[in-house]
C-alpha cells in the first residue's frame, strides 16, 4: 500500500511548516531536537536553492496529500537540476526526507490542538501506529494515559524516531470513566542512554543523552517550543555572533505618541512593574499564549520574569522602568518584527531569536525612543533608548502598517 500523507492537511500542520526558516546544513546534526521547530533542512543540502526546492515539495506533498511515490518523483527532479550528492540510497532518504517532515509537522500541529483542548480533555494517550517491524518499546507504552503536563511527555512525545508513526489522543473525564479507569497512568521510568551521534559529521562525532526507546534528536515535544513550553529566562541573549544592522531607518513605520498616561512612575518596585507587564497580557494569575502579530507564539506569565538562579522577580526594563507599558506594547503590536539565526559559542549551537522593535515619541521630547524585546530559547532581553540600527537585524519578517 503506498504510504500518504496523513489524514487530511490541516491549518496548525500547514502553519507549523510555513513559519520555519530554511537553513542549510552538511549533516543531519547541525540542527538538533527542538531546533527543527524553527529550521527547515534536508540534512547535506547546503545550497539555499537546493533547500528551497526541497521545502516546496514537501509542501506540496503535506498540503495535497501525496504518497511517497509523487514525492519520489519530485526528488529524482530536484537531485538532478542540482546534481546533489546525497549520502544512501535513493529509497532510503527519500522516504526519511518525507516521513520526518510529515510526522514532526503533524504532530506540532496537533500539539497546539492538544494544548487547546488541555481543559477539558487533560489526559492524553499514547497510540501506536501498528507498524508491521514495532518498537517493543513503543509497543509497550501503546494504550498508556498520562496528564497532558506529566514531564514524561518532554521527551517522549511522538515522533519518538525515524519512520515512527506513533500518535497522541486527548480524553476527558468522560472518556476515563467508559474505560473503567479512575486516573491515568503512573509514567514509566526514563532510562537515558548515552549515544554518539555524527561520526560522519563535518565537526565530529559528539555524544548526546537519550531516553530509552527514543532516537537521538527526537527527544523532544514537537512544536512546544513554539507554543506552551518556550518562555525563556531572562538574559539569555548575549554572547552570539554580532549580525549586521538592518535596512535604512526610512523604511521603518512612523512613531506612535506615546502620552503622560501611559507612562509609569520611576520610583516603584520590581514587583511593580513586573505586575504592570503582565497586566497587560491578562497574566497575573496564570500563563497566556500570545499569537504574534508574525503569526508565532509566545508565552507570557510571571516565570518569563523570575530569575533563573535566585527565582526573584526581575524588573522587565530596569533601565527605562517608566516605559514598561510601552514595551508590552512592542510585544503585542510591534512596528517590526526581525528574525534571525545566530551562533552562540557558550552554548555551542545556532538559535532562533526574534526581535520586536517599535518607536514612541515621549511627551515633551521630538526625538523618537526605540524599545525592543529579543526573544529566543536560550533567554530573553529588553532595551530602549539603543542604537536602532543595532535592534533592527537578521531578516524582516512583519511591518506595521498604516491604514
Amino acid at each position: 500500500m503506498a504510504l500518504r500523507a496523513l489524514n487530511l492537511p490541516f491549518r496548525e500542520q500547514a502553519e507549523f511548516l510555513r513559519r520555519k526558516l530554511n537553513m542549510t546544513t552538511e549533516a543531519w546534526t547541525d540542527v538538533y531536537a527542538a531546533e527543527h521547530d524553527y529550521a527547515f533542512m534536508v540534512a547535506g543540502a547546503n545550497r539555499n536553492d537546493l533547500v528551497a526546492d526541497f521545502r516546496q515539495a514537501v509542501e506540496r506533498a503535506i498540503n495535497d496529500g501525496e504518497t511517497l511515490e509523487q514525492f519520489r518523483s519530485r526528488f529524482d527532479d530536484i537531485v538532478a537540476r542540482h546534481g546533489w550528492s546525497y549520502n544512501g540510497g535513493r529509497n532510503w532518504r527519500s522516504r526519511v526526507i518525507y516521513e520526518t517532515n510529515l510526522n514532526t509537522t503533524y504532530m506540532a500541529g496537533r500539539y497546539e490542538q492538544l494544548m487547546e483542548v488541555r481543559e477539558r480533555r487533560p489526559y492524553w494517550q499514547y497510540i501506536h501506529s501498528g507498524s508491521e517491524n514495532p518498537r517493543l518499546q513503543h509497543q509497550a507504552w501503546d494504550g498508556m494515559i498520562l496528564r497532558w503536563d506529566d514531564p514524561w511527555w518532554r521527551t517522549n512525545m511522538p515522533t519518538n524516531g525515524w519512520g515512527c508513526g506513533c500518535r497522541v489522543r486527548a480524553l476527558g473525564e468522560r472518556d476515563l470513566q467508559r474505560m473503567g479507569r479512575d486516573g491515568p497512568d503512573e509514567a514509566p521510568a526514563l532510562n537515558w542512554e548515552e549515544r554518539e551521534i555524527g561520526q560522519r559529521s563535518p565537526g565530529g562525532p559528539r555524544t548526546v543523552r537519550v531516553p530509552e526507546g527514543v532516537d537521538p534528536g527526537f527527544e523532544y515535544q514537537p512544536g512546544r517550543s513554539r507554543l506552551n513550553g518556550f518562555m525563556p529566562p531572562h538574559g539569555g541573549g548575549g554572547g552570539g555572533r554580532p549580525s549586521p544592522g538592518g535596512g535604512p531607518l526610512e523604511t521603518m513605520p512612523e512613531p506612535r505618541t506615546l502620552n503622560t498616561q501611559s507612562l509609569l512612575p520611576t520610583d516603584r518596585d520590581t514587583a511593580f512593574y513586573a505586575g504592570e507587564f503582565l497586566r497587560r497580557f491578562n497574566a497575573e494569575d496564570r500563563p497566556q499564549i500570545v499569537r504574534d502579530r508574525a503569526g508565532d507564539h509566545l508565552v507570557i506569565g510571571s516565570h518569563l520574569l523570575r530569575d533563573r538562579d535566585s527565582q526573584s522577580m526581575t524588573q522587565p526594563l530596569p533601565q527605562r522602568p517608566e516605559l514598561t507599558g510601552a514595551l508590552a506594547e512592542t510585544v503585542r503590536a510591534p512596528d517590526e518584527i526581525w528574525t534571525r539565526l545566530e551562533w552562540f559559542s557558550d552554548i555551542e549551537k545556532a538559535v532562533v531569536r526574534r526581535r520586536f522593535v517599535s518607536r514612541f515619541v515621549l511627551p515633551g521630547n521630538n526625538e523618537p525612543v526605540p524599545v525592543w524585546f529579543d526573544w529566543g530559547s536560550n533567554g530573553w532581553e529588553a532595551g530602549a533608548g539603543d542604537d536602532l540600527m543595532r535592534s533592527r537585524v537578521g531578516e524582516r519578517v512583519y511591518e506595521r502598517r498604516i491604514g
